[in-house]
């Protein structure tokens, strides 16, 4: 059961970074700044910089939940209700 622990969060997080690497996250003023520029390297390291920054606060948020669930089981196990 504790493999489960640790399995799917990783599986998750492979999933997003999979799958978030072909976006093109911008926001507006970098997007018109950049298609009024010739395509370069630039372009495509802005793009993943952005992409970068997007992706801590989800890991941030995921890993308290991850907390707070753990110990609420923890919690459980004890027989401590909280009310």
């Amino acid at each position: 059961m504790k493999k489960a622990y640790i399995i799917l969060p990783l599986l998750i997080i492979i999933l997003f970074i999979g799958f978030g690497l072909d976006a093109d996250a911008q926001c507006a003023m970098c997007k018109a700044q950049l298609e009024s520029a010739d395509k370069t390297a630039k372009n495509t390291g802005i793009n993943s910089g952005i992409l970068y920054l997007m992706l801590f606060p989800y890991i941030l948020i995921g890993g308290i939940a991850y907390m707070w669930y753990r110990s609420s089981q923890k919690n459980k196990e004890k027989g401590i209700t909280v009310q």
